[in-house]
């Protein structure tokens, strides 16, 4: 394992999750007294591990089509254009 890329990984998910609507969809169900904390610690850490199984088989089916570097352009891109419309939206 390459722990600089699992260090650079677990960073930028962790700052990208918090405060997003998952976060606090997970705050509001946990906020039920009647539901366990547990069982929705369980259903929302599998319901994530999922969701990122699904960006991995993804990423790596793509990037067999697809260079990295044009890839990498790709995202900047989504990432600027959805920062503007939200700058714009706002």
């Amino acid at each position: 394992m390459d722990l600089k890329i699992f260090i650079t990984v677990f960073i930028t998910i962790f700052i990208a999750e918090i405060g997003d609507k998952t976060q606090l969809a997970t705050l509001l169900f946990a906020a039920d007294k009647q539901v366990s904390k547990l069982t929705v610690f369980a259903g929302a850490s599998l319901a994530l591990i999922v969701a990122a199984g699904i960006g991995v088989l993804a990423g790596g089916l793509i990037s067999n089509y697809v260079s990295e570097k044009f890839l990498n352009y790709l995202a900047g891109t989504g990432f600027i254009a959805i920062g503007i419309w939200t700058i714009i939206r706002a």
